[in-house]
C-alpha cells in the first residue's frame, strides 16, 4: 500500500481558560490515503477548526506526531512548515480570504509564482482552473465584483493551483446557500479527484458529508 499523505499519531491540543485547561484535542489518530476524500463532522466547537490548523501547521502548541507526504512536520521550526505548507498543502476556508486588489486570475497566480511558477504557466493554470469553475468571462473582476460563490470558486481555484497532495478545506461552503454550496461543493470535488489530491474538508452537513469517500466524526476531543 502507497504511504499515507497525511497520519497524525496522538495529537493533542488545549487551551488555558483562567484556572481551567480545555482539551480540545485529546490524542487523535488519523490517515488519509493519496487521492481519498475524508469528511470531518463535528458540531461547532468541537474542535474541527482546530485539528485542520494542526495538520495544515498554521500554528504551534500541538503534542504528538504529524506527518506529511511521508514528512515527519510537527516539530519543523517555521521555516521548514512554511515549506511543507508551500510543497503539499492547499487551504480553503469558509470566508474565502481572496486580495481585494487583485483580479481573479491574479490571486490564482500568486501561490504559483511563490512556488516558483512561471508567469506563463501559472497564468495558463489558472485560466484552466477558473474555466473549469464556470469563471471563464470573470478572470479579470476583482473579489468586489464577485458574487459570493464566484469569490469561493476562486479560493478553490487558488488552494488548488500547485496541484497539492492535500487540500484541507473548514466550511468551504458554510457561508453559501444551500443551492450554490452544492454546485460550488461538487465542482470542488470533481477538481480534487480529477487531479489525484486528497482531501479533508470539516463540515456540520450530513448531506454534504455524504458525497466524500469517508467520514470520520470528531467527538470528545477524538475521532469516532
Amino acid at each position: 500500500m502507497s504511504e499515507p499523505v497525511l497520519e497524525t499519531r496522538g495529537l493533542t491540543r488545549s487551551f488555558v481558560q483562567g484556572e481551567a485547561v480545555i482539551e480540545v484535542l485529546r490524542g487523535v489518530d488519523l490517515k488519509i490515503a493519496p487521492g481519498e476524500i475524508v469528511a470531518l463532522l463535528g458540531p461547532s466547537g468541537s474542535g474541527k477548526s482546530t485539528l485542520l490548523q494542526a495538520v495544515g501547521l498554521l500554528e504551534g502548541g500541538f503534542g504528538g506526531s504529524i506527518r506529511i507526504a511521508g514528512r515527519e512536520a510537527a516539530q519543523l521550526d517555521d521555516k521548514g512548515r512554511t515549506a511543507v505548507r508551500r510543497e503539499h498543502l492547499g487551504f480553503v476556508y469558509q470566508f474565502h480570504h481572496l486580495l481585494p486588489d487583485f483580479n481573479a486570475t491574479e490571486n490564482v497566480v500568486l501561490p504559483q509564482l511563490v512556488r516558483g511558477a512561471t508567469r506563463e504557466e501559472a497564468e495558463a493554470r489558472a485560466r484552466d482552473l477558473l474555466t473549469a469553475l464556470g469563471l471563464a468571462q470573470r478572470m479579470t473582476h476583482k473579489p468586489s465584483q464577485l458574487s459570493g460563490g464566484e469569490q469561493q470558486r476562486v479560493a478553490v481555484a487558488r488552494a488548488l493551483a500547485n496541484r497539492p497532495a492535500l487540500v484541507l478545506a473548514d466550511e468551504p461552503t458554510g457561508n453559501l446557500d444551500e443551492a450554490t454550496a452544492d454546485v460550488v461543493l461538487a465542482e470542488f470535488l470533481q477538481l480534487v479527484r480529477n487531479q489525484g489530491s486528497a482531501a479533508l474538508i470539516a463540515t456540520h452537513n450530513e448531506r454534504l458529508a455524504a458525497r466524500m469517500d469517508r467520514v470520520v466524526r470528531l467527538h470528545d476531543g477524538l475521532l469516532e
